[in-house]
């Protein structure tokens, strides 16, 4: 099927599957070319968990009908077995009620995005009746296997930077090498507290930064399994395995969202959509006696938020408290929180947080991007929630910089994106508070295969290093993302290979730049550029919410930065228009980097956004 310029795309998953990134990214390479995209709300996503039942079957008729969709993808990037399931019912119900198009319906092409195992049980199923997305694919080929005509693709999606080539050309040579395999144990545990109750990540920070051997090493890690019991077994198995390697500096568990949501509650009836499934603070307090000597950290509350922190330090001595801000609540559909409740909550939080001395992270700008959102609009949240900070008490920020998010943005602009959150986020340094860089690959960026995938790792930790290339304790932290996430769940070995990849890269890459063997990032225009342009448009916006709105560094603030349409998220699904001056911005990828566009597509400054946005 070539599909023309009228023809309608509907997305829908199971509201189980809390995975958007993938159906966020697709719907905008989609709009991009001028399509209409309809996301199926909260009530279809319920519907099709049990959509053998007539009245949840009916309202996905009529969804399709309503919109005439005639492409209909699902998504489902869970369990293989039960993606093959759910997505198996989903289809019979397609045929049963005569909704495709052989039969008399409208849907005239069906798609499944999923792991590339659920791809493959379903390709022997059905063969070539379906689209399948098992994650590898580049903007061009997504669009294409939707059959989208070469005269529709925008020019951004079909260009590829002389900078990504460089590092991808590095990477592969170095993977190749397999220098990696002899990477061993950093020196990060010689001080006194290391491994006792009085253990802290500024402590290993301070240790490691007089030994000359950052970065520090985070992981984001935890097995799935539907018994609840074996999963928490075989987590602290993980985590004996993890910490006897000597590799890993911070633990990062990995909780399921029944932990973040319902921590503590009878989980009886609730469906468990992976993580670790942690529901008592004995549970932590084995996790943190097997992770030791790691430091380790998990995932804020969705709710009961303070409580939620103070219990992280009592079970954990967790390394720093992470906080959201604005997500994590009905706003991504990940908390029972409104957004103003949730401000409040996270502040009150913050407050607490200050009063142990602990780092905090504001998990805040990718989210935005996440929904569409600018690169201006990434810098200003990191700066909003860093400046909030600090006026709560905290000393210490940890800053994370995900990269490649959207995974089609050129290297260049996210050099540059990174150099101007820092120069705004560091104005704040003083000698009472203090910013770390922690960086990491985007969500949505590894390959499924598997080499390839160790390809782009040791790639994107390059890119890491020309963040602050003069700098040598630059980055302080790396969030090392396993090269299997796009197929699977990584494991201690794969883990830990991860690690060795990552380190290995930084010390070969930052090798050949001082043999002046990579491309020029320092003093290069182009970056140098793209960096003035967005420090100058992010400080734009940022000084137009320092005068227009009253305490803007509080959670009414806060509230009011987004509610009035300052951070644009155009892909946030609202259908009771609760936030139309968020959503009513249309965002474009042009030359690698993410712009807010008119309706003709021609980029609009921050003065003019400004200028736009009614207060």
């Amino acid at each position: 099927m070539e599909v023309t310029e009228k023809t309608v795309f509907g997305f829908v998953k199971p509201e189980i599957d809390v995975h958007i990134l993938g159906i966020s990214t697709i719907t905008n390479f989609l709009r991009e070319c001028g399509f209409s995209v309809e996301i199926a709300p909260a009530p279809i996503q319920k519907a099709v968990e049990d959509i053998q039942k007539a009245n949840n079957v009916s309202l996905l008729c009529d969804w399709i009908k309503t919109n005439n969709i005639e492409v209909l993808s699902f998504s489902y990037r869970l369990d293989p077995r039960d993606g093959r399931d759910n997505f198996c019912r989903f289809f019979n119900q397609l045929k049963d009620y005569r909704l495709l198009k052989e039969d008399g319906g409208p849907v005239e092409t069906v798609a499944f995005a999923g792991l590339p195992d659920t791809c493959r049980m379903l390709e022997s199923i059905y063969g070539d009746r379906i689209i399948y997305f098992p994650g590898d694919e580049t903007p061009v080929e997504s669009l294409k296997r939707f059959g989208v005509p070469d005269r529709l693709l925008p020019k951004s999606f079909t260009e590829i930077h002389e900078y990504d080539r460089s590092l991808e050309d590095f990477a592969k040579k170095f993977v190749e090498s397999e220098k990696y395999r002899l990477v061993g144990p950093q020196d990060h545990l010689g001080y006194r507290e290391c491994g006792t109750k009085n253990d802290s990540f500024l402590s290993r920070l301070a240790y490691c930064r007089s030994k000359g051997t950052l970065p520090l090493i985070r992981v984001h890690a935890g097995p799935y399994s539907p018994n609840r019991e074996e999963a928490l077994k075989e987590y602290t198995s993980w985590c004996r395995q993890l910490a006897s390697s000597g590799l890993l500096d911070i633990l990062s568990i990995g909780s399921s969202q029944l932990t973040q949501q319902h921590f503590g509650e009878d989980w009886e009836g609730l469906h468990n959509g992976g993580g670790v499934p942690v529901n008592s603070e004995r549970e932590y307090i084995e996790i943190a006696q097997a992770a030791n000597p790691m430091l380790v950290r998990t995932y804020a509350g969705t709710k009961n938020v303070p409580w939620m922190a103070e219990m992280h330090e009592r079970t954990l001595n967790i390394s720093w408290h992470a906080l959201s801000f604005w997500w994590f609540s009905r706003l991504d559909g990940r908390g029972d929180n409104d957004v103003l409740d949730n401000l409040r909550e996270h502040v009150e939080t913050i407050r607490y947080i200050a009063s142990t001395g602990k780092p905090l992270e504001p998990n805040v700008p990718h989210h935005f991007s996440f929904r569409g959102g600018d690169d201006v609009t990434y810098i200003v949240s990191a700066y909003l929630a860093a400046k909030t900070a600090k006026k709560n008490g905290i000393r210490h920020l940890i800053l994370q910089n995900m990269l490649n998010t959207p995974k089609y943005t050129w290297g260049v602009q996210d050099i540059a994106k990174g150099r101007a959150m820092l120069r705004l986020v560091r104005s704040l340094e003083d000698t009472s508070f203090k910013v770390s860089l922690q960086t990491r690959a985007g969500l949505d960026y590894f390959s499924p295969d598997l080499e390839k995938a160790k390809v782009q790792l040791a790639a994107i930790t390059a890119m890491m290093d020309d963040i602050e290339p003069q700098n040598p304790e630059s980055p302080e932290i790396i969030h090392v993302v396993s090269y299997s996430e796009a197929v699977r769940l990584a494991t201690p070995p794969v883990i830990e290979e991860s690690i060795r990849i990552t380190l290995g890269a930084l010390r070969e890459y930052r090798y050949q730049k001082s043999l002046g063997l990579t491309y020029p990032t320092i003093g290069n225009k182009e970056i140098d550029n793209r960096c003035l342009h967005l420090y100058e448009e992010a400080k734009t916006v940022i000084e137009c919410l320092e005068n227009r709105i009253p305490n803007l560094y509080s959670p009414e603030g806060l509230y009011l930065a987004y509610s009035q349409g300052y951070l644009p998220t155009p892909y946030i699904y609202d259908p009771d228009h609760h936030f139309p001056n968020a959503t009513k911005w249309q965002t474009s990828v042009i030359d690698g980097a993410v712009k807010v566009v008119d309706s003709t597509g021609k980029p609009i400054t921050a003065k003019e956004r400004c200028n736009k946005t009614i207060s």
